[in-house]
């Protein structure tokens, strides 16, 4: 459908691919991508359920912070209130969504993988909301998905620790609803989409629709407080030290300033 998004279909069921290697960072344009697949495949009757996968090694890195100005257009603006717009659009679709975690999802990477209902994470899978150990404020709704799913006690040792959680302790705090081997979590988590669209699809949508709420509206007021926090915490010697020094693998050495 795009550079980044492919689309195939098996029967009911739809798989939606995101790359954008090696890293698959995200970008305001390429989660527009994703949601642009998701409306499309909202509007086919003949499709019940999605997987969303990437290709490559990593699930999904998050943004790319690296440069000048991370989280900037070509125009030097600031692309996060286009890029969490469309996050809102990822949490506003009908039909279920299954997430294939092959690999390491952190950051904004994480909250790509919380638009799933579902996630069947691989061994070898990661989930990190490392925003902390940038000097950086959580965001793509992450403060509201994450203890949702995972209960606010293991949110907030996520969030404010910003270590790597295993596939395994992924699977005991419930971010994970399957784990599968490497070269067979894909069709894992297609079987598990095909087994959601096995039933009738009226009622699917309409049991989620109650389950999920004012999700979508949730995440649009969440973003809007988290990136106000991201714009003040950019502009700080932390924020600055933490790119450092994570792009250089040490422990960052904040000042609080």
């Amino acid at each position: 459908m795009s550079d980044h998004v492919t689309v195939t279909t098996d029967r009911h069921v739809a798989t939606v691919l995101y790359e954008r290697g090696p890293a698959n960072f995200v970008s305001a344009a390429t989660v527009g991508e994703i949601a642009d697949a998701f409306e499309v495949l909202d509007a086919d009757d003949a499709v019940r359920a999605t997987v969303l996968a990437t290709a490559g090694k990593v699930f999904c890195g998050g943004a790319d912070l690296s440069g000048d100005k991370p989280l900037a257009d070509e125009s030097g603006e600031s692309e996060t209130p286009v890029l969490y717009r469309n996050a809102v659009r990822l949490f506003s679709t009908r039909k279920p969504i299954v997430v294939a975690v092959q690999g390491s999802a952190i950051g904004a990477g994480l909250g790509l993988a919380l638009v799933g209902d579902f996630r069947v994470a691989a061994p070898e899978a990661r989930f990190a909301a490392s925003f902390v150990t940038l000097g950086f404020h959580a965001g793509f709704g992450i403060t509201h998905t994450l203890p949702r799913v995972v209960g606010q006690q293991h949110a907030a040792l996520m969030l404010l620790t910003g270590r790597r959680v295993k596939a395994e302790d992924a699977l005991r705090y419930g971010l994970a609803d399957e784990i599968a081997p490497l070269d067979d979590v894909r069709a894992a988590a297609q079987r598990l989409a095909a087994e959601i669209a096995a039933n009738a699809p009226l009622a699917v949508e309409a049991t989620r629709a109650t389950m999920r709420a004012d999700l979508a509206e949730a995440v649009r007021q969440r973003t809007e407080h988290e990136r106000a926090e991201q714009d003040r915490l950019m502009r700080t010697a932390d924020f600055r030290e933490g790119i450092k020094a994570v792009a250089e693998r040490r422990t960052g050495n904040f000042v609080r300033g």
